[in-house]
C-alpha cells in the first residue's frame, strides 16, 4: 500500500497498544476498504485483533467463523447497523478466515465488535439476551418473561421522542437488571463447572452476553430520562460511548497476551477530545456534546492509544466537492495518504451539507496522531476506492517523468504485484491523435476506465463490442457521470466514466469488483 512506510514509522515510534482508525463519513466506501488494508499491514507488525463499530455480542458469530469453528456466517444479523451488507465487510470477513486458516491460535487475527445492539433512536429488547444466559447457566427464571413483556414495549419508535413511553426506568426493568447481574455473579461463581461442560470460549462469549444486556438495559435507562431533545440525546450518545469504552478495554484485556488492538470506526467515537453534534432532524434542532470512546480509553492508556483521524477531501461519487481554501482537508492536499496533522494559523472548518460528514475540527486535528487523508484531487477518491480492494497495486505517471505529458497523474490499477495488465484505470488527458472524444484536457476533469469484458459488456450497451463502431456516433463522450463504451478500447471490452459521481457510484463499485475478481483470476491462470 502506498503509505505502509508511514504507518510502519507510526507504530515503530510509538509502539500503541490501541490504535484507532477513524473515518468522518460512513458513507465513502474507501475508508473500510482502505482498513483492510492497513490491516493486512499491520498484522505483519505483530497486532493480533481489529475491533470494528458493531454490536459486540453478535460478531461473536462472526469471529467463530474467522477462526474455522464453523463453515458459514450470516453477515446480516453477525455485523450490525448495516454494515454487513458492504462487499469490503465480507472481504474483511473472508479475508481474515483464509489468513487464519492452518495458523496456530496465537497467530490468527480475530475481529471483535465494540459497539451496543443499539441505535440513537432505539434498542432492542433485553429479553432474548437474558433467554441465552439463562439457557448457558442451566438457571431458574421464572418470572422473566413477565418482567420482559412483549418485545414491541422496548423497541417502540415513539420512545425516541417521548421518554414517558420507554420503560427503561419501569420496576420490571430494576428487575431485570438485578436478574442480569446476578447471571453476570453465576457465571463467575460457576466459571469451573461450566469451562468443564463447555468450554472457555463458550464462557467467555456467555460473559460478553451478560455485559451486552447490562449495558442494554443501562440505555434503555437512559431513553427513559427526562429532558430537553438536546439533552436526551447527548444522554444517549454518552451512554452508547461509555459501553464502547468498556467494550475497548474488555477487548484489550482478552488480547493483551497476543497483539495491540486496531479499532476502526467514526471519528466522533475515537478523538480524544470531547465529541459535539449538531443537527436538524424532523424539525427538532439538536445539539449534545459528550466524551467519546476515545476520549474515555486514551485517558487510560495515554501514549499507548494513538489514534489516526480519517479525512475525505473531495468524493465525486459520495457528492462531496473540493474544500474551501483554508480549511484543513484542503491544506492536507490533493492527494491520498497518511500524513502529519496540518499546522499554520488561520486553518478553519470546511461548509459542507452532506448529510452524514463530519468535516475536521481544530479538537480533531490537535489531539490526533496522524490523518488518513483521501485527497482533493481529481478522481483522488475513486483511485482510495480500486486501491482498497484486496489484492490491488497501482502505478501512477509522477508529472515531470520521462513519460509524455499527456500521460502525467494517470493511474493503473492491478490484481497482483506484477502489474502487467491493468483493470482499471484513470486518465486526466486526452490522448492526441486517438483518445480526444471525452475532452478531458479540461482542467479537474477525469475519466475512470474498466475492463469490463465482452459478455458484461453486451449486459450492459446491448451490443458486443464488435458492433461498437455502428454504434458510437450517437454516443457523447463528454457526458459526466454516465457508463459509457470507452472510446477507444470498447472493442477490447472496455467501459468508461468520465467524472465519476453518484448516479454512477454503485454501478462503478460493481463493475470494479467484478473486474478485479476476473484479473485475478486470470493472473492465477498465469502463474501456474
Amino acid at each position: 500500500m502506498a503509505f505502509d512506510t508511514e504507518l510502519r514509522s507510526l507504530i515503530s515510534a510509538r509502539r500503541p497498544l490501541l490504535l484507532a482508525l477513524g473515518e468522518p463519513y460512513h458513507g465513502e466506501p474507501a475508508f473500510p476498504g482502505l482498513r483492510n488494508r492497513i490491516l493486512d499491514t499491520l498484522a505483519g507488525e505483530g497486532f493480533r485483533s481489529i475491533a470494528i463499530e458493531s454490536d459486540r455480542a453478535a460478531a461473536l458469530a462472526v469471529d467463530d467463523y474467522v477462526q474455522g469453528l464453523r463453515d458459514d456466517v450470516d453477515l446480516s444479523t453477525g455485523i450490525s447497523h448495516g454494515w454487513g451488507a458492504h462487499p469490503a465487510t465480507r472481504d474483511l470477513i473472508d479475508g481474515l478466515r483464509a489468513h487464519n486458516a492452518g495458523r496456530p491460535p496465537s497467530d490468527r487475527v480475530a475481529v471483535h465488535g465494540f459497539d451496543a445492539p443499539t441505535e440513537i433512536e432505539a434498542a432492542p429488547s433485553p429479553g432474548p439476551y437474558l433467554r441465552k444466559l439463562r439457557d448457558y447457566l442451566g438457571a431458574e427464571a421464572p418470572g422473566l418473561d413477565d418482567l420482559v413483556g412483549p418485545d414491541t414495549r422496548w423497541t417502540a419508535p415513539e420512545i425516541m421522542y417521548d421518554a414517558t413511553r420507554s420503560p427503561g426506568r419501569s420496576p420490571e426493568a430494576a428487575a431485570l437488571r438485578g436478574l442480569a447481574e446476578d447471571f453476570r455473579t453465576r457465571l463467575y461463581g460457576h466459571a469451573p463447572r461450566l469451562v468443564k461442560d463447555t468450554s472457555a470460549r463458550a464462557w467467555r462469549h456467555a460473559t460478553v452476553l451478560a455485559s451486552t444486556v447490562i449495558g442494554l438495559l443501562t440505555y434503555h435507562a437512559a431513553m427513559a430520562a427526562p429532558g430537553t431533545h438536546s439533552e436526551r440525546i447527548a444522554g444517549l450518545l454518552q451512554a452508547r460511548d461509555a459501553l464502547m469504552a468498556q467494550n475497548l478495554l474488555d477487548i484489550l484485556a482478552a488480547e493483551r497476551d497476543r497483539g495491540p488492538v486496531l479499532v476502526a470506526a467514526h471519528n466522533t467515537h475515537l478523538q480524544r477530545g470531547p465529541s459535539r453534534w449538531e443537527t436538524h432532524w424532523e424539525g427538532v434542532d439538536y445539539a449534545a456534546e459528550w466524551s467519546g470512546a476515545g476520549s474515555i480509553v486514551s485517558a487510560l492508556l495515554g501514549d499507548r492509544y494513538v489514534f489516526v483521524a480519517g479525512s475525505l477531501g473531495a468524493s465525486g461519487p459520495a457528492g462531496l466537492g473540493a474544500p474551501e481554501p483554508g480549511t484543513y482537508e484542503e491544506r492536507l492536499g490533493p492527494d491520498t495518504g497518511l500524513f502529519p496533522p496540518p499546522a499554520g494559523a488561520g486553518l478553519r472548518e470546511r461548509e459542507h451539507e452532506l448529510l452524514g460528514h463530519f468535516a475536521l475540527t481544530r479538537e480533531i486535528v490537535e489531539s490526533s496522531d496522524a490523518i488518513l487523508h483521501i485527497g482533493h484531487g481529481p478522481g483522488a477518491a475513486v483511485a482510495a476506492r480500486i486501491s482498497a480492494l484486496p489484492g490491488v497495486t497501482e502505478t501512477r505517471i509522477e508529472p515531470g517523468s520521462d513519460m509524455p505529458p499527456y500521460t502525467w497523474g494517470d493511474r493503473f490499477f492491478f490484481a497482483g504485484e506484477d502489474r502487467m495488465r491493468p483493470f482499471a484505470t484513470i486518465v486526466h488527458h486526452d490522448v492526441p491523435g486517438f483518445d480526444e472524444r471525452s475532452q478531458l484536457s479540461a482542467e479537474g476533469r477525469h475519466r475512470l476506465n474498466i475492463e469490463v469484458g465482452r459478455t458484461e459488456f453486451g449486459n450492459l450497451f446491448g451490443y458486443g463490442p464488435e458492433e461498437f463502431a455502428t454504434h458510437q456516433d450517437k454516443i457523447d463522450f463528454t457526458e459526466p457521470d454516465r457508463l459509457i463504451p470507452h472510446p477507444a478500447y470498447a472493442v477490447q471490452g472496455w467501459a468508461a466514466i468520465v467524472d465519476p459521481g453518484p448516479a454512477t457510484a454503485t454501478e462503478a463499485t460493481r463493475l470494479l469488483a467484478q473486474a478485479r475478481s476476473r484479473s485475478a483470476a486470470r493472473e492465477a491462470r498465469r502463474s501456474r
